[in-house]
This record gives C-alpha cells, sequence and structure tokens, in this order.
C-alpha cells in the first residue's frame, strides 16, 4: 500500500523506526502509534518509501 500523502508517509517512516528499535515506541502518538500497532515491517517499509514529490501535503 502507498502512502497517500506526505503527513501519512512521515507517519510510516516513524512506526518504521521504532518497529526496528531505531526509536523509541512510547515517542508515538497518532498515526504512527496506529501504524506500529496494526501494520508489519513490510507494510510500513512500503509506505514510508513512497515518492513525496507527487503527494499532497494532506489527505483531504
Amino acid at each position: 500500500m502507498k502512502a497517500q500523502s506526505k503527513a501519512q508517509q512521515k507517519a510510516a517512516g516513524a512506526a518504521l523506526a521504532a518497529k526496528r528499535g531505531e526509536a523509541k515506541v512510547s515517542d508515538l502518538v497518532g498515526a504512527s502509534r496506529e501504524m506500529y500497532d496494526e501494520m508489519t515491517e513490510a507494510e510500513l517499509e512500503e509506505m514510508a518509501s513512497t515518492a513525496r514529490s507527487d503527494l499532497p501535503d494532506r489527505a483531504s
């Protein structure tokens, strides 16, 4: 699944970092915390790797 906005892509990156142990899980809030709990590392990696150039800042 590809990210639909820059905000979603950024949240996925934060959740992925926590899954990998590179960031603290306790620092996650909102969407990034939900993504951490509900998505696999592979799903997060795919979403976080979405090219940002064509994405809107926020999904409507």
